[in-house]
């Protein structure tokens, strides 16, 4: 279907405009993985690349022409190596839910329900982080959601526990052998701990920032899980999703962010 009223050289189909908002939309999420990153000088350098060889090919420079077509017919190739990470990260944005804006999550909920037992005991892990706070025990709690992160579990001790403040408490006390480490918590249960993670390699990462801070937004950017992390220098408390890291954040605002991403709190 054409649109009316343009001169016949530029006319301009639906699917021509559909066309566009889907490429702005990719370059869009592409630089959302992207930013911060090193791969952001990458990817310029490439479309500088492929804008000098569109000029020397209009020039008919045909020496250069040649040598960097070459280079862009291996391009490709090229991109997957290198942007390998960002790659794995779009995929798996692609592939969960969080994707997806609210109304259709909230239609699709119909037919996708959670099991009532996998509800997240939020009381009991807000009580804990206040707890540990109050101390300054350093402390870093992973909460899936789609990605079970079976790679990162199976680095850490496995306890398959439910939820509970003092055992919360207790694996994160500094004598005990198991507070180095993250734990993860999968479907209302305290999969493992002293799990390890991958660390951010942000550039913009605030370096008078720890590993586990690190860490919990490394998580963050390879995963749809959420992280909280309690400061043993400051006592302060961090929530941790998709790679962006909110700092002092209060028992009541975590509840809030808590019952947001996991709806159905169990009451302890």
């Amino acid at each position: 279907m054409m649109i009316d009223g343009l001169p016949a050289f530029i006319q301009i189909r639906l699917l021509d405009i559909l066309d566009i908002i889907l490429v702005a939309l990719l370059i869009y999420y592409l630089y959302k993985i992207i930013r911060g990153t090193g791969a952001i000088n990458i990817f310029l350098g490439i479309i500088s690349i492929y804008i000098i060889w569109w000029l020397v090919r209009a020039f008919e420079m045909d020496l250069l022409t040649e040598i960097l077509s070459q280079f862009i017919n291996v391009g490709v190739l090229a991109l997957i190596i290198v942007f390998q990470p960002e790659i794995r990260k779009f995929l798996i944005l692609l592939g969960t839910r969080g994707f997806m804006g609210k109304r259709t999550r909230k239609f699709l909920s119909r037919f996708w329900q959670d099991d009532p037992s996998t509800r997240l005991n939020i009381n009991d892990i807000v009580t804990a982080c206040e707890q540990l706070a109050a101390t300054r025990t350093g402390a870093l709690i992973v909460l899936t959601k789609e990605n079970k992160l079976d790679f990162f579990v199976d680095t850490g001790q496995i306890l398959d526990a439910v939820i509970s403040r003092p055992l919360l408490e207790n694996i994160f006390y500094k004598n005990n052998p198991l507070h180095d480490g993250a734990i993860i918590i999968i479907n209302n249960r305290i999969r493992a701990a002293r799990c390890v993670l991958p660390v951010s390699e942000s550039k913009t990462f605030p370096a008078y920032l720890g590993l586990r801070h690190r860490a919990a937004v490394g998580i963050s950017e390879q995963s749809d899980a959420v992280a909280i992390v309690v400061s043993e220098q400051t006592g302060r408390i961090s929530w941790v999703k998709d790679g962006q890291l909110k700092r002092n954040i209060k028992p009541v605002e975590l509840k809030e962010m808590l019952a947001r991403e996991f709806p159905g709190i169990i009451d302890s």
